[in-house]
């Protein structure tokens, strides 16, 4: 079981293209100014299995976003997601506000991270924000290609 905040069909806003956006509840980061803190509290949302989402993912036919709060406090829980999704064909982007670096250290990341295709990583620094930056919203943050 996942917790999961919202599942959005069609945005164009997290990654290149119409997306399913899966926003994963808990994030302890609390960027200031971020635009999801309902996402926050590592019990906000409901549960979801697997076969669930792949039910909407599979509906909406569009390759997919993690966002949050962040997705990589549930890593583990969400590795047998992230191999649906790539069994099915689609492609995953990947926010977070940890670093790529940081990430050899959380639970189940590094394993998740070789079946993410782009990571955004980094908090969100409200003093860094800059909006002609495509798909990030501090200058900061970094899109990072994870697959050829």
């Amino acid at each position: 079981m996942m917790r999961i905040v919202d599942i959005v069909e069609g945005t164009s806003v997290d990654g290149p293209g119409l997306r399913t956006s899966i926003y994963f509840a808990g994030c302890d980061h609390r960027c200031p100014g971020c635009h999801n803190p309902q996402t926050w509290p590592h019990d906000a949302g409901s549960d979801f299995t697997v076969e669930q989402v792949m039910e909407v993912v599979r509906r909406a036919d569009f390759n997919v976003t993690f966002s949050g709060g962040d997705p990589m406090y549930q890593a583990e829980r969400i590795l047998p997601l992230a191999r649906a999704i790539k069994d099915a064909g689609y492609t995953i982007w990947c926010y977070t506000g940890f670093t790529l670096e940081q990430l050899k250290d959380v639970p189940g990341a590094p394993e998740l991270l070789k079946l993410i295709d782009v990571l955004v990583d980094g908090p969100y620094i409200a003093a860094l924000r800059d909006t002609t930056l495509p798909f990030r919203g501090s200058s900061n943050q970094r899109v990072i290609r994870l697959t050829l």
